[in-house]
C-alpha cells in the first residue's frame, strides 16, 4: 500500500488510548504489540494499518527473503550463511496481515515434499510469518483465528522464530514481529494464552459527541475524494511524528527504571492477582517507554499507572464472563500505599536542552483542517481538535449489554408451591441472579464430523491423530510418509532407479487423513415459564446453563439461545461465538406465565435451520433445560411430542437438562428426551464423576449413517 493512499496516521480523530499504545510500540517494540477490542466502525484497521509509515526503515541483507539484519545476520537463515557486515540495503518497515481464513502454509511457509524426498533439496517457500520478521504482523478479527493457527502464532511470538517441519524435514527462521490484533467482543473472545501474549489493550468506542463525529465525517470524506491531497496536507505532522519516534527509540536505553517504580509495578500486579511475571515484565517495558516518549530519563509514578492501565486489563479477568478492565481506585490505592512502604525514585531528569513533557502521547500541533494532528480515525473515532493526546479513558465496551427483557405474563403453574398469579414485579417475574458455575461433563455429537477445529465431538481434522492416508486433493498439506513409499516402492525397477535414492512421482505422494476435534453449534433452549420461577430452581438452573457455555467458550463452539414463556418462544440470542453475550441475556432473563414447551422447539428448529445453510458443516447440539411440562396452546402435549419429532427426524444430537425438584417427579423432561432421541439427565449429574453416552448415538438414522 502505497504512502499516499493510506490514512494518515495523524488525521486520526480522538481514539487517544489506541494511538498511544500503537506509538508505545512504535518506540519500544519489546512492549509487546497491542490487541484493539471494540465495536465496529472505530478506526481500529485504519489506525494499525497507518502505523507502519510511522516505523523507521529496515536495513536487511541484499538478496535475503527473511530480512537479516547486515549487522548480525541470522546463523540459521535458510537464504545464509550471510557474512558479517556484508552488503545491505533499505527498505520501508513492513505491515503484513494475516487473513482469518489463511491457511497454515500460507502463514509458516511450504516445503516442497516432493523435491525433498527425491532430490534431498530443502526447496521452501516463505509465509507471513517472514515477511512480517522486524515489522509488524496484523490479524484483523484476531478472535476468528482457528486454532491451529493460533498456535502457531503463539509458538513465533515466544521463541522469535518460526519452524517448519514436514515428515523429518524442518526449516526455521527467524521471526520476531509486532502482533497487533483487532476483534468485535460481540464475534467472541480469545483463548487466554493468546490474549497474554499482548503486551497492552486497549477499549475504543465511538464518541457521543456529534461535533466529534462531524469531524471524524468530514475528513473521512475528503481522504476518499482524493487520497493523495489529504495525506499532502498531513505530511508535516506525520514527518513530526516520526521524528518523535525515532527519539523516543534513542532516548530508551538511557532511561531509568527505579527500585521505587519496579516496587510500584510490583504491587500493582500482585494487588490485582495477575497471573505469572509477564504482566510485570509488559508493565516494566511500558512505563519505559511512557518516560522515553515524554522525552524523560527516568520512570515516574504516573508512568506506571498509565502503564497498569494499558498492560493489566485483559491479564486480571478471572473467567470468560468478567469484563476486562481496572479499577482505577483501587489503582490510586495501591500506589500510594507502595510509595509510603518502598524508597522513592529520584526526580526524573529531563534529557539537556529539553523541558519535561507529560506523558500524553504527543502532541503533535493543530493539523490542516483545524483538528488536532494526533491520530488518524477514518471509521469512527471522536475529534476534540486538540493535537495531544490527553489522558482519557475511552468506555469499556465489554460484553454487549443485554436487551430490555419483556415485560413478564402473569399466572403460575399447577403443582408450584406458592402458586397462584404473581403480581407485576413479584419475584417470579424479575431476573434472577445465577447459582454459582460448576465444570460440567462433556456433552459431544455422535459420529464424526468435519466441522471447524474446536475441542467438543470427534472429526477430521488437519491436526490430530492419523488415522489413514489417501490421494491428496489438490496441494499436498500432511504427507503420508509409509504410505508415499509403499505407493513409489513397485515402480522402482521400471523407473530406472539407480544408487541409494527413491525415485518419487506425484501420484506416490499421499496425504496423511486425521482425527481430532470439531466445535459445535451448542444451542441451548431454556424453560423461563412459571413452573420454573420458583427463586432457587430457577437461580440453579442459570447456574447450570452458565455452566455449560463456560464449557462452550473453552472448546470454541458457536452458541445461541432461545427462551420459552407465557405465549410464545423468542431467540434471546442468535448464533454466535461470543458466549459473554450469551451469558449477559441469561442473567437477564425474567421468568413466569405458562409453558410453551411446542413453540421453543420449533423456534429451535427454525434456528438450525437457517444455520446448516450458512454452515453445513458444523454440527448442532439442542441442550433443552426444562422440567418437561408443557401448558401452553391447545393440546400442549401432543404438540410438543411432534416438535420434538421434528429433530428427531433430522438427527440432531440431544440433550435434556431435568429441572424437576421435590420429592414427586412427573418425568416428563424423560418422555421429551425419548421423543428426541436424545439423553435425560439431571442438574446434578452435570456434576457427577462419569457420564458415558450422554448422548444418545443416532447413527442408525440414515441421515445419520451418511454424514458418517
Amino acid at each position: 500500500m502505497s504512502t499516499s493512499s493510506r490514512y494518515p496516521f495523524t488525521a486520526i480523530v480522538g481514539q487517544d488510548d489506541l494511538r498511544l499504545a500503537l506509538l508505545l510500540n512504535a518506540a519500544s517494540p519489546t512492549v509487546g504489540g497491542v490487541l484493539v477490542r471494540g465495536e465496529k466502525g472505530t478506526a481500529k484497521s485504519t489506525a494499525v494499518r497507518a502505523l507502519a509509515a510511522l516505523l523507521p526503515p529496515v536495513r536487511t541483507v541484499e538478496g535475503c527473503r527473511f530480512s537479516c539484519d547486515p549487522a548480525a545476520p541470522d546463523p540459521g537463515c535458510p537464504d545464509g550463511p550471510h557474512p558479517a557486515d556484508g552488503p545491505g540495503g533499505e527498505r520501508a518497515a513492513r505491515m503484513v496481515e494475516l487473513p482469518v481464513g489463511a491457511s497454515e502454509d500460507r502463514l509458516v511457509g511450504a516445503l516442497d515434499i516432493e523435491r525433498a524426498l527425491a532430490e534431498g533439496v530443502k526447496a521452501f517457500e516463505p509465509g507471513l510469518l517472514a515477511d512480517a520478521h522486524r515489522g509488524i504482523l496484523y490479524v484483523d478479527e484476531v478472535n476468528l483465528l482457528h486454532d491451529h493457527l493460533i498456535d502457531l502464532l503463539l509458538d513465533a511470538a515466544a521463541m522469535g522464530a518460526s519452524y517448519v517441519e514436514r515428515e523429518g524435514v524442518s526449516v526455521r527462521h527467524a521471526a520476531r514481529f509486532l502482533l497487533v490484533g483487532t476483534m468485535n467482543p460481540e464475534e467472541g473472545e480469545l483463548r487466554p494464552q493468546l490474549l497474554d501474549r499482548f503486551g497492552l489493550t486497549v477499549e475504543v468506542a465511538a464518541s457521543r459527541e456529534p461535533d466529534q463525529r462531524v469531524e471524524v465525517v468530514r475528513r473521512r470524506l475528503a481522504f476518499e475524494d482524493d487520497p493523495a491531497a489529504f495525506a499532502g496536507r498531513w505530511s508535516g505532522e506525520e514527518a513530526e511524528l516520526r521524528a518523535r519516534v525515532a527519539a523516543a527509540r534513542a532516548l530508551l536505553p538511557r532511561v531509568r527504571l527505579g527500585d521505587g517504580a519496579l516496587r510500584r509495578i510490583a504491587a500493582v500486579c500482585a494487588a490485582f492477582e495477575v497471573d505469572g511475571m509477564r504482566g510485570d515484565l509488559v508493565m516494566a517495558r511500558t512505563s519505559t517507554a511512557l518516560a522515553a516518549w515524554a522525552g524523560r530519563t527516568e520512570v515516574a509514578v504516573e508512568d506506571v499507572r498509565r502503564a497498569a492501565l494499558l498492560a493489566l486489563p485483559h491479564r486480571r479477568r478471572r473467567n470468560p464472563f468478567d469484563a476486562p478492565g481496572l479499577d482505577e481506585e483501587k489503582l490510586d490505592e495501591v500506589l500510594r500505599d507502595a510509595a509510603a512502604d518502598g524508597p522513592e525514585d529520584e526526580p526524573p531528569t529531563p534529557p539537556e536542552g529539553q523541558a519535561p513533557e507529560e506523558p500524553d502521547g504527543g502532541d503533535d500541533g493543530p493539523g490542516p483542517d483545524g483538528g488536532g494532528g494526533g491520530q488518524p480515525d477514518p471509521g469512527d473515532g471522536a475529534g476534540d481538535g486538540s493535537g495531544g493526546l490527553p489522558p482519557q479513558r475511552t468506555e469499556d465496551s465489554g460484553a454487549p449489554a443485554p436487551e430490555d427483557a419483556p415485560e413478564a405474563l402473569t399466572g403460575a403453574e399447577p403443582g408450584e408451591s406458592g402458586g397462584g398469579t404473581p403480581r407485576p414485579g413479584s419475584a417470579e417475574q424479575q431476573a434472577v441472579a445465577a447459582g454459582e458455575p460448576f465444570r460440567t461433563k462433556v456433552l459431544s455429537v455422535p459420529g464424526l464430523g468435519a466441522g471447524a477445529a474446536g475441542r467438543r465431538s470427534r472429526a477430521r481434522t488437519e491436526h490430530g491423530r492419523t488415522t489413514g492416508a489417501t490421494r491428496p486433493q489438490g496441494a499436498l498439506t500432511k504427507l503420508h510418509l509409509t504410505a508415499t513409499v509403499r505407493a513409489a516402492a513397485p515402480h522402482q525397477r521400471a523407473r530406472g532407479r539407480s544408487g541409494r535414492g527413491l525415485v518419487v512421482r506425484r501420484d506416490d505422494l499421499r496425504q496423511a487423513t486425521r482425527e481430532g476435534r470439531e466445535g459445535n453449534l451448542v444451542l441451548f433452549v431454556v424453560d423461563a415459564s412459571g413452573s420454573m420461577a420458583a427463586r432457587k430452581r430457577m437461580g440453579a438452573v442459570k447456574g447450570a446453563v452458565l455452566s455449560l457455555l463456560l464449557d462452550a467458550y473453552q472448546r470454541r463452539d458457536k452458541v445461541g439461545l432461545v427462551t420459552f414463556r407465557g405465549r410464545d418462544a423468542e431467540v434471546a440470542l442468535p448464533p454466535t461465538s461470543s458466549v459473554d453475550a450469551a451469558a449477559a441475556r441469561l442473567q437477564a432473563l425474567p421468568t413466569g406465565g405458562r409453558t410453551p414447551l411446542a413453540a421453543g422447539l420449533l423456534k429451535a428448529h427454525d434456528v438450525l435451520r437457517v444455520e446448516r445453510l450458512r454452515d453445513a458443516t458444523r454440527r448442532p447440539l439442542l441442550v433443552v433445560v426444562t422440567d418437561g411440562r408443557a401448558t401452553g396452546g391447545p393440546e400442549p402435549v401432543a404438540l410438543a411430542a411432534r416438535a420434538a419429532r421434528l429433530h428427531a427426524a433430522e438427527a440432531t444430537a440431544s440433550v435434556v437438562v431435568d429441572c424437576e425438584t421435590g420429592p414427586v417427579r412427573l418425568g416428563l423432561a424423560g418422555e421429551l428426551a425419548r421423543e428426541l432421541r436424545g439423553t435425560a439427565v439431571t442438574l446434578d449429574e452435570l456434576r457427577a464423576e462419569a457420564l458415558t453416552g450422554l448422548v444418545k448415538d443416532v447413527t442408525d438414522h440414515p441421515r445419520a449413517r451418511r454424514a458418517a
